[in-house]
């Protein structure tokens, strides 16, 4: 569980990469700078850590590209104590930018292999988050509603109506939606049944998984 000078002066060079793709907010910044996400990944692959990539990690999942992490951090527009809600735990990279953030998270797997390792995995690097869940993230997390903010961390065909309900109004939902390739999409909640949207290009993401059971 190192973080050493090469680590650091590797995410050093990756927030410069990120801020010449245009990444902005300047705590998206700080908080990704903090992270070793070198031991967020298999060890056969630290070599790798720190590039502007995706990489596989358990359960046929990835690990996103920090561009895309910071990109969709960036659109949430954190705050110190808000209370966000994070669909696809994966392997806790994003939830850790979000606590970083100062954010209270709340965040659901669908599968149990990533659920079980992640749980595990972020306290011990002093990553709390207030629930990790082992569910359906299509149903959203209704006993917390509502959010400041809701992250998609996996492509989505459509967008769940839970997801829009649970928002607090002016809250913030950022979401990846289509099959093949996803468009980045951004829902702010004005009032109880009025939604604003914009979206941001495309991105490829693992597809949303839904309990049909």
């Amino acid at each position: 569980m190192e973080d050493t000078f090469k680590h650091k002066g590797l995410r050093a060079k990756l927030i410069e990469t990120l801020k010449s793709k245009g990444i902005k907010d300047v705590s998206v910044l700080n908080a990704m700078s903090k992270i070793p996400r070198h031991l967020f990944m298999d060890s056969s692959f630290l070599d790798h850590a720190y590039q502007d990539k995706a990489f596989p990690i358990a359960a046929d999942q990835t690990i996103s590209q920090p561009y895309t992490v910071a990109f969709q951090s960036e659109l949430l527009q954190v705050k110190q104590g808000d209370k966000l809600l994070e669909i696809g735990t994966g392997s806790g990279y994003q939830t850790a930018v979000l606590l970083e953030l100062g954010a209270k998270v709340f965040s659901i797997e669908r599968q149990q292999e990533l659920f079980k390792k992640t749980s595990k995995f972020l306290p011990k690097l002093g990553y709390r988050a207030k629930r990790l869940i082992f569910g359906d993230g299509y149903k959203g997390l209704q006993e917390e509603a509502p959010f400041d903010g809701i992250i998609v961390t996996a492509g989505a065909p459509f967008v769940p109506k839970p997801l829009l309900e649970q928002l607090k109004i002016g809250g913030r939902l950022v979401i990846p939606v289509g099959e093949e390739t996803q468009v980045m999409t951004l829902y702010i909640r004005k009032e109880e049944k009025t939604f604003e949207k914009e979206t941001f290009g495309d991105f490829r993401f693992v597809p949303l998984l839904e309990d049909k059971s």
